[in-house]
């Protein structure tokens, strides 16, 4: 476990203004009622899991569960099936004369996918080589033609690329880089419905402290920058978890500037096995988090088995990466040095999210019965 404090943080700052033009509530308020408007749509719930706030030494812990979301099996439902309706919606036209790309680790492109088959557009999903049978089999399920990559999620990012530029197909992609912003700006704006469903289930209630999974980034982007516009300093101290061979964000937070992992992306949180952050994201994030942080391999199955159990009060199904913003907030809660600098106390109150459910049963079933080979 390692721990970046980050040294960008205006935490009693006003919302900058700049940053409106990435996460702002005009545009939030956009997606929300398109996304809201959609068949299915409720919001996912969020539960006070007081028995475990109390085992971890902590006043509240609230954990929003996203296992369930348009029955896609997680958050990603939010951002790649909003970008895509944003893109038909902006076409000139017919939807099925549309192809929309993206790379993916596996749950991006099953909400993509979706997003392409509730607009009537096509779809064409390139996976790097680590994503299981199982999690590529739900995207062509949804009529989605999958492309597989030998390689890593950045060369399935830049495969993409270079095909749409060839097809003219539109790249639907949730981390920005270079040429790529106006389209991982609309994925991020998607995530901010979750972040507003929060504040409504909390009844007035604020957190001081988020853990939140990492990637690339866009996520914790989301969720700070909605947090921030809506409730105005001080901020809650947001903190990013990614694997320790996937800490792209680590890396960033420590180096004051983005920087790609020297790891080796080999991790079952495979949802996070990214090398670079989001432009974009990162741009609100320098700003904002607290830090980031790094959490061990051996950490990932326990914590399933705990809420599998029922340690939050009801039985969760949390996958691999679902996980890892409560696995965060466990390991920091037992390190003595990082719980004082965290101000993890009595008085804190801790929001995570389990982004993602059994996204691959059969994986999900061997490590919840002890078999993880």
């Amino acid at each position: 476990m390692r721990f970046e404090t980050n040294r960008q943080r205006r935490a009693r700052d006003p919302y900058p203004d700049h940053l409106r033009r990435i996460i702002g509530l005009a545009a939030h308020e956009k997606a929300r009622d398109t996304i809201r408007s959609w068949n299915g749509y409720r919001p996912s719930p969020l539960v006070s899991a007081d028995l475990l706030a109390a085992q971890l030494g902590i006043g509240k812990l609230w954990i929003k569960d996203e296992g369930a979301r348009f029955g896609l099996g997680s958050f990603k439902a939010l951002g790649g099936a909003y970008g895509v309706a944003q893109v038909v919606a902006r076409s000139h036209g017919a939807a099925g004369d549309i192809t929309v790309a993206c790379a993916s680790d596996g749950n991006h492109g099953r909400a993509v996918a979706w997003g392409a088959q509730r607009s009537g557009c096509l779809a064409r999903i390139y996976l790097p080589r680590h994503v299981t049978p199982a999690r590529a089999a739900a995207i062509a399920a949804l009529g989605a033609e999958v492309v597989r990559v030998d390689g890593e999620y950045d060369d399935a990012v830049r495969q993409a690329e270079i095909d749409a530029r060839e097809s003219g197909m539109i790249v639907v992609t949730d981390t920005a880089y270079t040429g790529q912003e106006d389209i991982p700006r609309l994925v991020m704006q998607g995530y901010t419905v979750m972040v507003e469903e929060v504040l409504e289930q909390a009844g007035g209630e604020r957190p001081t402290h988020v853990f939140v999974q990492g990637g690339v980034g866009g996520l914790g982007a989301a969720v700070l920058g909605h947090l921030w516009e809506r409730l105005g300093p001080p901020l809650p101290r947001v903190v990013l978890v990614e694997p320790e061979e996937a800490d792209c964000l680590t890396a960033t937070v420590r180096a004051g500037t983005p920087t790609p992992t020297e790891g080796t992306l080999e991790t079952i949180m495979a949802g996070l096995s990214c090398r670079h952050v989001s432009t974009l994201a990162w741009e609100v994030l320098r700003h904002g988090i607290h830090g980031a942080m790094t959490v061990p391999e051996e950490g990932v199955a326990p914590a399933m088995r705990a809420l599998a159990r029922g340690a939050a009060g009801v039985p969760m199904e949390a996958g691999e990466s679902g996980v890892v913003g409560l696995l965060g907030l466990m390991k920091a809660a037992s390190d003595p040095e990082l719980r004082r600098l965290l101000g993890l106390n009595r008085e804190a109150g801790v929001l995570v999210f389990i982004t993602e459910g059994a996204t691959d049963p059969d994986l999900y079933r061997r490590i919840i019965h002890g078999d993880e080979s």
